[in-house]
């Protein structure tokens, strides 16, 4: 599983560099690029610093900036749906897929709360 969501992750980072590429040249989507690219590459990188996480709270801590950024993701997507409608298809896409590793990520936080908690117990 932790292949798989390293994999999506990225391949999700490079489908919105690719998408950010295609987008008209204006300063509001290179402003909303960058944001966007910045965010969701840090999705996948933190990601990976989950899979390498030294306890149940130091994997909880790093869940927790993967939700962050990938909500943060989110929310540029759905400024640059305002802005560019002719993107209307790949930004829903994209915001759908976000969206699946934010549900992914609160349902691993609340599992491995959970089981911090069971084990102090």
């Amino acid at each position: 599983m932790k292949k798989q969501i390293q994999f999506r992750t990225r391949k999700l980072a490079l489908g919105l560099v690719s998408l950010c590429d295609r987008l008209p040249r204006s300063v509001p989507n290179q402003i909303i690029s960058r944001q966007l690219i910045r965010a969701s590459c840090s999705v996948g990188a933190n990601y990976r610093a989950v899979c390498r996480a030294k306890s149940y709270a130091d994997f909880i801590n790093k869940l927790s900036v993967v939700e962050e950024e990938a909500d943060e993701s989110i929310f540029w997507l759905e400024l640059l749906l305002d802005l560019e409608r002719g993107f209307k298809e790949p930004v829903s896409a994209f915001t759908s897929d976000m969206d699946e590793i934010v549900s992914i990520v609160v349902a691993a936080k609340k599992t491995a709360k959970h089981n911090l908690t069971n084990q102090k117990s």
